[in-house]
């Protein structure tokens, strides 16, 4: 089974002036971030096809017929479970199939759209996570336009690399920045200048996006994505370092438009 992700060689990157660097959408809320080459956004909608499933730790209360937003720790997710960044997933938008791999587990690939697929996945997560579950695990779909975000607003998120290298510089250590979980990476502004932004409007692409607020962070910031340890925390880090616990922009789309790697960014 091949490589289900790619990461970017963010020193290359860190020549660009101003441009998106990276591209990931996070098809199941906690799970791999998925690296493209582009996207299209819609005005007023999420991102495309980001957390548009998620993995229920007990029951949540989520109705698909009534959709409201939810608490992240209702789902099986890295500010919970750690373990989550053991598994490896990639998905199929056409096909609806997921494919996951964890070291020491067999190879799973389903359709999530369909009960047998659902029913496997959370089978095999059960194997994967055991004692660290609170309940029954079971897939959940967002209906229509609806998607597991973490903010009830903020449907597109945006990571200054600048910023996670002033703080990984800080720490005096590596700073993955995939454990920000954003959908675009930017290269060329100055560390931090991003959270003086709100109300503002950005270019990036063909889109436009209105900047709703920096994002707070959250303890998922603490487990290394690559190796599923809790070895960082970066809340606390953010806090007495800089007095605020931000890294990252919320964006609304105000103007649809393709945005690609290597796209221009521009402050209207």
């Amino acid at each position: 089974m091949p490589r289900l992700f790619s990461r970017p060689d963010w020193s290359i990157l860190a020549s660009m002036e101003a441009r998106i660097a990276a591209v990931y959408r996070h098809p199941v809320k906690g799970f791999t971030p998925e690296r493209l080459e582009g996207a299209d956004l819609v005005a007023g909608a999420c991102f495309p096809c980001d957390r548009l499933f998620a993995v229920e730790d007990g029951p949540s209360g989520f109705d698909p017929a009534a959709p409201v937003h939810i608490s992240k720790m209702k789902f099986a997710v890295l500010a919970k479970i750690p373990a989550v960044a053991r598994a490896r997933t990639a998905f199929d938008e056409a096909t609806g199939i997921l494919r996951v791999q964890a070291e020491g587990q067999p190879d799973f690939a389903g359709d999530l759209r369909s009960a047998q697929g659902r029913a496997g996945l959370e089978a095999w997560l059960t194997g994967l996570l055991g004692a660290d579950l609170s309940g029954p695990l079971r897939v959940v779909e967002g209906p229509g336009a609806y998607r597991f975000m973490d903010s009830r607003s903020g449907y597109v998120s945006v990571v200054n690399l600048a910023s996670v290298r002033d703080l990984e510089a800080r720490l005096g250590r590596p700073v993955d920045p995939l454990r920000f979980r954003a959908n675009l990476y930017v290269e060329g502004w100055p560390a931090w200048i991003e959270n003086d932004w709100t109300g503002r409007t950005l270019k990036l692409g063909e889109a436009s996006a209105e900047v709703l607020k920096p994002i707070v962070r959250c303890s998922a910031t603490h487990v290394d994505p690559a190796t599923a340890e809790k070895d960082i925390e970066v809340v606390k880090a953010l806090f007495d370092l800089y007095g605020h616990m931000h890294c990252g922009l919320y964006l609304n789309v105000t103007q649809g438009g393709r945005v690609r790697q290597g796209d221009a960014l521009v402050l209207v």
